[in-house]
């Protein structure tokens, strides 16, 4: 058995595989998709329909997974709509926006984001995944509906799966924005530490986490952010695990890194605290893991994956 966390895949081969939205089926076809077949669904009883509006999934009688006369009393706009990928049946999956709002909502309508639908248990495994895809995909389009270069309107390609100019023709594809998500390690004291934002709930805390930069690794994305928000620097970094996050339109890539000093020096204005942990306080906050005074990230986040797999690996 390795004695260090970072010369060890352990507890498990492919962690991402437990963290909540990583899991879907969908035959994508991203490279092998031709302009009809979007209408061709359109047609098709055997396609199912994920609706947004205002990036909130149309749920009813608890199913995000919708058939056409579910969502044709919305005005469905289906002339910006994507075939997000395809069942093992052959059964299109469609992502579409409508015309919906709260006020217009019955007993057995919903309109919920992802986060809530994912935290209460709404949904799970393939069918999470499938809604993560649909809700990117969906705020994607809706941010792309004209030109970044010239400013014309653009229209769908490849069922919708990438957009082109109705202008100069530039190409618009899918966006998926990068972040590390990191356990610092002190090693020496068998601790990692954890901070405090100021949106959390009470008592939470959580592993660190920023941006990846134009021109810069995930490695040194682990290091930069570590040390602006904690002032501890990093030595080693070992990925871990990601997690797609559809808030919009999320990887969250998730390292495990080596403390080299462990004077906590914090930045006030992204923190409201941040301090080390030990191995039997992270046990205690992740037994302490759901409801609005949780202690640590809920189960199925990648936060919570690193710190519940640091626990486990020996």
């Amino acid at each position: 058995m390795s004695s260090s966390i970072f010369e060890t895949n352990s507890p498990h081969d492919e962690p991402s595989q437990l963290t909540a939205f990583s899991i879907n089926t969908l035959d994508r076809r991203s490279e092998h998709r031709n302009e009809g077949e979007l209408q061709e669904a359109l047609k098709s009883d055997n396609t199912r329909y994920f609706a947004f509006a205002q990036g909130n999934a149309l749920v009813k009688n608890g199913q995000t997974i919708l058939t056409l006369s579910d969502i044709e009393p919305f005005e469905p706009d289906f002339e910006n709509a994507a075939i997000i990928g395809w069942t093992h049946d052959g059964g299109a999956r469609i992502t579409v926006s409508i015309d919906l709002e709260e006020d217009q909502l019955k007993d057995d309508l919903q309109l919920l984001n992802p986060r809530t639908i994912y935290s209460d248990d709404l949904l799970e495994g393939d069918l999470l995944g499938q809604l993560a895809q649909a809700a990117s995909i969906n705020a994607w389009i809706n941010s792309t509906m004209f030109c970044g270069k010239c400013g014309a309107k653009t229209m769908p390609k490849a069922g919708g799966y990438n957009r082109q100019c109705t202008s100069c023709e530039r190409p618009h594809f899918p966006r998926t924005d990068p972040v590390v998500i990191m356990l610092i390690i002190d090693e020496e004291g068998d601790r990692c530490l954890m901070g405090r934002s100021p949106h959390f709930a009470t008592q939470m805390y959580s592993t660190l986490a920023g941006f990846v930069e134009p021109g810069e690794t995930i490695e040194d994305a682990v290091r930069r952010e570590t040390l602006e928000e904690s002032g501890i620097k990093v030595g080693r970094v070992r990925y871990h695990a990601s997690q797609p996050w559809p808030m919009p339109h999320t990887l969250m890539i998730g390292c495990i890194a080596e403390a080299l000093n462990t004077e906590i020096n914090y930045d006030s204005e992204e923190l409201e605290d941040c301090r080390w942990f030990s191995r039997e306080e992270v046990a205690h906050r992740l037994q302490h893991s759901e409801g609005d005074d949780r202690l640590s990230p809920p189960k199925g986040a990648i936060a919570h994956r690193l710190l519940q797999d640091w626990l486990d690996w020996r």
